[in-house]
């Protein structure tokens, strides 16, 4: 796997990834950033949680679950000196579907937390890490 970063401007940054997919991120104004991309760590967190949606689904539909939609919201706190690395992530997911079984979600998450989920299992080295979920039924 592999990346490319190319400074832009100001404090713009573009990632081509070894895929061919481009990123923008860039900086706070206060840093001076122009606010038109998200910033580094706000990619890292969303890396995680599009980690942990994708092994969720696919763990709920290989056993056989008729799962609709799922989406995590993630919020983390942030060490107050440098490095400020994620000290505490918390992962809500919502978990639509049809007669879902909330032990097989419960499962699916623990799997991805657990097994599954690189990306999360690499920031658990230096955040606490909390998993809680909610079942919407489908209509």
């Amino acid at each position: 796997m592999e990346c490319t970063i190319k400074w832009m401007d100001g404090m713009s940054f573009v990632a081509e990834t070894g895929s061919g997919h481009l990123i923008a991120m860039d900086g706070a104004p206060d840093a001076g950033g122009r606010n038109l991309a998200p910033r580094p760590m706000e990619m890292m967190l969303a890396g995680a949680g599009g980690c942990t949606a994708f092994d969720v689904v696919l763990i709920l539909k290989r056993s056989r679950q008729d799962v609709r939609d799922c989406s995590v919201r993630l919020t983390a706190e942030r060490a107050e000196t440098e490095p400020k690395v994620f000290t505490r992530i918390r992962f809500h997911y919502t978990v639509t579907g049809k007669g879902l079984k909330p032990e097989s979600v419960e499962r699916a998450i623990h799997l991805s937390a657990e097994k599954y989920c690189s990306a999360s299992i690499m920031l658990a080295k230096t955040a606490e890490i909390t998993h809680d979920w909610e079942i919407v039924e489908a209509e």
